[in-house]
């Protein structure tokens, strides 16, 4: 059975940011580093943040680009090193928050983040790192109760980071601040929820705490995401939305499978994450039907299917449901890289806990039918 650990101190219901400075006080911060991006302080987020951490004044890096990537972390760490921080507060969504574990593993560990990624072993030398304080701001990755970061570096390869000590100390969910999510950020963001809870269930590892939450997520998740993309401002749908990401994050620990193999390194093309999984979950599917059935007929029951219902047949009309795109050639994505990243995916870590084992050609097969 893979290890059952669950770390973070989670404040989650509409409000829960007023609380960031007493958490601040708490972990005995006196110069944090908060990590956003640019969208997070147009839409008001980031001053709200500022006003609740007082009376301290944390230094702001809003420079996280879509896909976060080794040229933020470089410059986060010369903030840090300049300014003399002691902690980081991530603030928005996936990428703000996986820059500010890189952050917090470079600050307190030293050298590169290639040193420490999963493929080369790299990171079971992570230790403790730096104090965290995660505030999503949109509903999806799941990254706040996550332990990895994904992050583009300088060649422009992919790296991620695994290990349970990188893992936040403090979670702030508050449903509030996804109520501005455009609606198609707030599909995109939410397929990504609900692919972790189905492939976090699917997955052969035995460990039947995170299949449960799995499998709510996923309840939660088909039943509410065409109500908060259809209607932004439903509290109910985005407190719902926000408890399945929360979930689909909490359940990381089962592992994933073929998509989200996939899915990494078509992110080196710079592609949104939860918009790739869209488009190849529903293809991984039907690869792995007659190799995962019981988890299939629990999670047409999550889903409120019929129990002869094909799964991704319903996931593919799901995705198209919410006006997101269902091929990789809407994306702009060529048909000649395929090779190159079905030769990737069948080597990611993630590949390994597919229901249904998958080699290179496999692979390129779902990509050229997801195309």
């Amino acid at each position: 059975m893979p290890l059952i650990q669950y770390l973070s101190r989670i404040h989650f219901d509409f409000g829960a940011i007023a609380g960031l400075g007493d958490e601040i006080a708490r972990l005995g911060l006196k110069r944090p580093l908060l990590v956003t991006d640019a969208g997070v302080g147009d839409a008001g987020i980031l001053q709200r943040a500022l006003d609740a951490a007082r009376p301290l004044d944390p230094v702001v890096y809003d420079g996280t680009t879509g896909n976060p990537t080794e040229r933020s972390l470089l410059d986060c760490i010369e903030i840090w090193n300049e300014s003399g921080c002691d902690g980081v507060i991530a603030l928005g969504g996936g990428s703000p928050i996986d820059l500010a574990k890189a952050v917090a593993l470079l600050a307190s560990h030293g050298g590169s983040l290639a040193d420490y990624n999963v493929k080369q072993g790299g990171s079971d030398r992570i230790g403790k790192v730096a104090r965290q304080i995660a505030i999503p701001t949109a509903a999806g990755t799941g990254a706040e109760v996550g332990r990895a970061c994904v992050m583009s570096l300088l060649d422009g390869s992919k790296c991620v980071a695994v290990n349970l000590n990188m893992v936040a100390e403090v979670v702030i969910c508050d449903p509030e601040l996804t109520l501005s999510l455009p609606s198609r950020l707030t599909a995109a963001t939410g397929i990504d929820a609900l692919s972790h809870g189905i492939e976090a269930y699917c997955s052969p590892l035995e460990n039947p705490p995170a299949a449960a939450i799995a499998l709510d997520a996923v309840r939660r998740a088909a039943k509410w995401l065409p109500v908060a993309v259809q209607d932004g401002g439903n509290r109910e749908a985005r407190w719902e939305m926000m408890m399945a990401a929360l979930m689909g994050g909490m359940c990381l620990q089962k592992a994933l499978g073929g998509a989200h193999a996939m899915a990494t390194p078509l992110g080196e093309l710079h592609l949104h994450h939860g918009t790739l999984i869209g488009i190849l979950l529903p293809h991984v599917l039907r690869f792995n039907a007659g190799h995962a059935d019981l988890a299939y007929a629990d999670l047409r029951g999550a889903a409120s299917l019929p129990e002869d219902a094909d799964l991704h047949v319903w996931l593919k009309e799901f995705v198209s449901g919410l006006g997101l795109p269902t091929r990789l050639a809407e994306l702009g994505v060529a048909a000649d890289v395929l090779p190159e990243i079905a030769e990737k995916a069948s080597k990611d870590h993630l590949a390994k806990t597919n229901p249904r084992p998958a080699g290179p050609e496999d692979y390129l097969t779902l990509l050229r039918e997801a195309h």
